[in-house]
């Protein structure tokens, strides 16, 4: 009896399926991207206005070293406690007359920061410093404006400036969204966030 060839299998349109099946794969996988940290540059001055004058006072030290210890105002502080000692600072409130601040609740001690709006966060690390270390300051600073703020809005609009923020960026949002910006813009002027960044320095 004769063998029955067996049946071929058309495989003509399986390169079609696999060129769909790629194309899927392709619109709707997302590729992940690492954010930078957000800093605002100051504005360049013109060449013969004169410099702001910065007490020293309003300058809040925050030093890492190339062995990762961190140095505040002088002192070694750990790493956990530098979202409040920065919180403390900001929201002080020592300043007088055009400087005082009516909404700050802090010690009001007049040897530290006037106000938020002259209260500046200086940061310095050596070129050692490991990058853990520095993103791990980085967002402990970060945490304290984002703390402040998040007291702020909800003492003055019952949500916290992340959810307000998160909103008036959101295209979707039904609400109000010119006043909702409104409210974010005067939370940020409130406590702007002033974190300036030394040039790295080589430690011997």
């Amino acid at each position: 009896m004769a063998k029955r060839a067996a049946p071929e299998v058309n495989a003509g349109s399986m390169a079609d399926i696999a060129f769909l099946l790629l194309i899927f794969f392709l619109v709707t996988t997302t590729i992940a991207s690492d954010s930078g940290i957000s800093r605002m540059l100051p504005p360049i001055k013109p060449p013969d206005e004169k410099p702001d004058i910065i007490k020293e006072k309003n300058i809040f030290q925050v030093i890492v070293n190339k062995q990762d210890q961190l140095l505040v105002e002088n002192e070694v502080m750990e790493l956990k406690d530098l979202k409040e000692a920065t919180i403390k600072f900001i929201d002080n409130g020592g300043g007088t007359g055009e400087d005082a601040c009516d909404y700050c609740t802090g010690e009001k001690n007049p040897a530290s920061s006037d106000n938020p709006s002259k209260a500046i966060v200086s940061l310095q690390n050596d070129r050692e410093t490991s990058y853990k270390m520095y993103i791990s300051v980085q967002n402990e600073l970060v945490a304290a404006y984002t703390e402040l703020r998040n007291k702020t809005a909800n003492k003055l609009y019952g949500k916290t400036f992340t959810e307000m923020e998160a909103n008036a960026n959101d295209v979707n949002y039904s609400g109000d969204k010119d006043k909702l910006k409104e409210q974010v813009d005067k939370i940020k002027k409130m406590y702007p966030q002033i974190i300036s960044e030394a040039v790295a320095k080589k430690q011997n």
